[in-house]
């Protein structure tokens, strides 16, 4: 019992050096600055109101020679498609029941025509956004974000050339910070 009771103070002890070298190295606290955050910079609206509204016609005949490209590549793989699924001596679509297959056979084919009409449903469709890119070159609206009007970027339309959008309002939901000062400028009339 005498070895607990002695223990006990050593512990004490030991908790006290570790804690007086910590009071030691206090710091004086200094004032936190506040985390709230600050409106846009003044660099960043200069910008937004110094952006230019609309691509130049040089780079819109760029985007056009590529739409026309990307459009001439999709039709050329929708008619290889059509191709594989329509029987060409009949020129009608490719039924189930053929009499060579057997019945395994029979849905493996059934599945890889659903594949292959999937593939010519997306490939239209894509067909139709190039159509609407190039409506948009025409009206010289293209590359301007339908959310809040400012240029989408460049590289952006590059790797999808039906964007409309920023591709941060694509994935979030929400516009980019110059985005949301160019909302705020058109609610306010400035």
């Amino acid at each position: 019992m005498a070895a607990k009771k002695g223990s006990k103070p050593v512990v004490k002890a030991r908790q006290a050096k570790k804690a007086a070298p910590a009071a030691r190295k206090s710091v004086p606290v200094k004032p936190e600055k506040s985390s709230a955050k600050k409106g846009p910079s003044a660099r960043l609206i200069a910008q937004v109101a110094a952006a230019p509204k609309a691509y130049p016609v040089e780079e819109l005949k760029r985007f056009k020679e590529v739409i026309l490209a990307k459009r001439k590549e999709t039709i050329e793989e929708l008619d290889s498609l059509k191709e594989s699924m329509m029987d060409v001596t009949t020129g009608e679509y490719i039924s189930e029941s053929s009499n060579y297959s057997l019945h395994m056979e029979q849905g493996t084919d059934a599945m890889e025509r659903e594949k292959t009409f999937l593939f010519a449903s997306r490939g239209s469709k894509f067909v139709n956004q190039l159509d609407d890119a190039l409506g948009r070159i025409e009206a010289k609206t293209y590359g301007i974000c339908k959310t809040c009007g400012l240029l989408v970027p460049r590289e952006r339309l590059e790797a999808v050339p039906t964007a409309q959008t920023c591709a941060e309002y694509k994935n979030t939901g929400l516009p980019c910070e110059k985005g949301r000062i160019a909302l705020a400028k058109k609610k306010t009339g400035k």
